[in-house]
């Protein structure tokens, strides 16, 4: 007859196993749906009587992610372009990329614009296709 052993770190005394356990205890719980559970010295102060609460955005303008020169419906069009236009088709010329977007299911309107572009040019990249089809890009890319 075997009798179980109990496997404990011997890395530390179970005293230091007890205080490590306790200051992740609120990283590995989590906040939840009760609240936090970070020790109470550790929450924020509320904001004082004459303070205003604070906020997650910052003031001024939000950027919201967009590139700088583009809006962010531009950059839901070109991404929406770039969907239709496979890396196989690039560097491609106006009827590579007709026919690229055709083979990928691209609606009317794409084809159409990709229709419009200048024959013989040959195309690198979206934001060359993009850029030729008269919107701009970004100013600057990092």
């Amino acid at each position: 007859m075997s009798v179980g052993m109990e496997r404990v770190s011997s890395k530390h005394s179970p005293r230091v196993d007890d205080n490590m356990a306790q200051d992740v205890s609120g990283l590995v719980q989590g906040p939840g749906a009760a609240g936090s559970r970070v020790q109470e010295s550790r929450q924020p102060e509320p904001a004082g009587e004459d303070q205003p609460e604070p906020k997650t955005l910052t003031a001024g303008p939000s950027r919201g992610g967009n590139p700088q020169g583009m809006s962010m419906d531009d950059v839901e069009a070109r991404s929406r372009l770039g969907r239709f236009i496979t890396m196989s088709a690039l560097p491609g010329d106006r009827d590579t990329l007709v026919a690229n977007a055709r083979e990928n299911q691209a609606p009317d309107d794409i084809i159409t614009a990709l229709e419009g572009l200048p024959e013989g040019t040959r195309y690198q990249t979206v934001s060359e296709v993009w850029a030729a089809l008269g919107h701009k890009n970004e100013t600057t890319r990092w």
